[in-house]
């Protein structure tokens, strides 16, 4: 490319000073990247404070030079467990921005003002936001979430929690499809809920080392009977199931949301702000598009969204030819645009439809099938990588019982 002479400091300073003047940077300009990257940044959602990094005040600076970016990261303490996720979190995000070519994340520790200042805002939380639930604050909560309906979100949450279970987790299942309740068929469990001490008790089995926990409309109302709910009663139906239920103690809870971007996806986020989203698609661009949304929904309630499960990837037919029958990389274009992983793909196979009109997940019916272990990889990949199970003692569980003490400690000398 040619360019010309360079232009003199004067006119270098008058361009500047009419570009300030205008209120125009232009989205090339330094700041206009710096704000991008912020913004993207408030998709990172600490997944215990139920909060973003920014909003936190755990960003310190960022730094543009170029396509290049730094961002620096300040922590509770400096060996803070979920440091790694954080890492992770902020580099996919903001390589998401079509313009970035390199991530780089420095981290340090909060000082005792910083550390203030974050527990001021989580004690702010703690009053004002969230309702107590049933659910550990060390549990993991992740929502399934699709755009729209067929896609396979309820066989993915059961096949994910069986996965999970067989690794040795006690994983509750959240049957949130309220209209459309599918879980105890495709699990094979049947009988009522019973209630002890007022409170529903799930219906139990065990999966190898691991326990199911499961609660749906499905074990209190007719398979066939149509669920003529919509708004504040399906809110609180929801809300029974997160407060008033015997939850115990549970290493994960997944819940299958209903299809779009509805109430009871609003009403999680304001329950439980500390669930994180696995948001699934099929390949289509189409069916992507619309998963998108349901990513959008999510963090415009500030939750973490943590990864992308594409399902009905392809079709391998008994002579070894595999076909996209719905076209290909829908769920790495989604993952790539979120700036989360894809944590699997899940091929076109008759034996999970028959495995779930069986009422047996594949993983149990026949654990050497290449589907089972394609979900027992996701489990892992889940259990390690995207949402590893919250230690008691970690930073941030530190954090909150400090800010739950002081918090009782105020109301105590407000009354």
């Amino acid at each position: 490319m040619t360019t010309g002479p360079a232009p003199s400091n004067e006119a270098s300073d008058a361009a500047a000073r009419s570009g300030e003047a205008d209120g125009n940077e232009g989205s090339t300009s330094t700041g206009g990247r710096e704000d991008e990257v912020r913004e993207r940044l408030r998709s990172v959602v600490d997944p215990e404070l139920g909060d973003t990094i920014v909003d936190l005040g755990m960003v310190r600076d960022v730094t543009v030079l170029g396509d290049d970016v730094e961002v620096g990261v300040a922590l509770t303490i400096a060996a803070c467990p979920l440091r790694a996720q954080i890492e992770r979190d902020v580099v996919g995000h903001v390589e998401s921005l079509d313009w970035v070519r390199t991530v780089a994340v420095k981290v340090a520790a909060m000082d005792a003002e910083e550390r203030a200042a974050v527990m001021a805002r989580a004690r702010w939380k703690a009053r004002e936001d969230a309702p107590e639930t049933a659910v550990s604050p060390t549990t993991r909560v992740l929502a399934i979430a699709s755009g729209k309906g067929g896609v396979g979100k309820s066989s993915v949450t059961v096949n994910l929690a069986v996965a999970l279970a067989a690794r040795g987790f006690v994983v509750g299942i959240l049957d949130a499809d309220i209209w459309g309740f599918s879980v105890p068929r495709l699990l094979g469990m049947e009988g009522d809920v019973e209630a002890r001490q007022g409170k529903m008790v799930p219906l139990e089995r065990s999966v190898g080392p691991g326990t199911l926990r499961v609660l749906s409309m499905g074990f209190l109302a007719d398979e066939e009977q149509a669920i003529m709910w919509r708004g504040l009663v399906l809110n609180r139906a929801v809300q029974q199931f997160l407060q008033d239920a015997h939850w115990g103690d549970l290493d994960y809870l997944l819940i299958d949301l209903p299809p779009g971007t509805g109430d009871i996806q609003m009403g999680l986020a304001r329950l439980l702000p500390r669930t994180e989203l696995l948001v699934v698609t099929t390949p289509p661009v189409a069916a992507q598009k619309v998963a998108a949304r349901a990513a959008d929904m999510a963090r415009k309630g500030y939750l973490r969204v943590a990864g992308v499960i594409e399902n009905m990837s392809d079709f391998t037919c008994e002579h070894g030819t595999t076909y996209a029958l719905f076209g290909s990389g829908g769920g790495e274009r989604l993952a790539r645009s979120l700036g989360v992983p894809l944590v699997g793909s899940i091929p076109l196979h008759p034996e999970v439809a028959a495995a779930g009109d069986a009422g047996v997940p594949v993983l149990l019916s026949d654990s050497e099938s290449e589907t089972g272990a394609l979900f027992d990889e996701m489990a892992r990949v889940i259990a390690e990588e995207v949402a590893p199970r919250l230690e008691t003692e970690s930073c941030s569980a530190r954090l909150l019982s400090r800010v739950e003490a002081a918090v009782a400690e105020g109301e105590v000398e407000a009354g």
